[in-house]
């Protein structure tokens, strides 16, 4: 799934998307999640899982706990900085 960006960031988009999808296709990879942000993109993602339905909270947990690891590791944010942000973004998504 993803938003327009412009036709170089489109095109690094949809490369990056692939190699995820063979990831997942050609390895033992359960999941992957590829994400493109910035001033002048609008979000793209793409989510690939090779999980059942039982398996997929398990699995979206985990990426989401690697996303919150990169942002507090790459970042000045405190722990609670952190935690705030990503339950404000759920909530504006209107997660639960």
């Amino acid at each position: 799934m993803s938003d327009a960006g412009d036709g170089d960031e489109d095109a690094d988009f949809e490369q990056v998307r692939e190699r995820a999808a063979d990831a997942v296709r050609d390895t033992d990879a359960a999941s992957v999640y590829v994400g493109l942000v910035g001033p002048n993109v609008q979000n793209e993602y793409y989510f690939a899982n090779d999980v059942d339905e039982d398996e997929l909270q398990e699995m979206a947990a985990q990426q989401l706990g690697m996303l919150t690891r990169v942002l507090a590791e790459q970042s000045d944010a405190s722990i609670d900085q952190v935690a705030d942000y990503a339950a404000e973004t759920a909530k504006q998504l209107n997660v639960r």
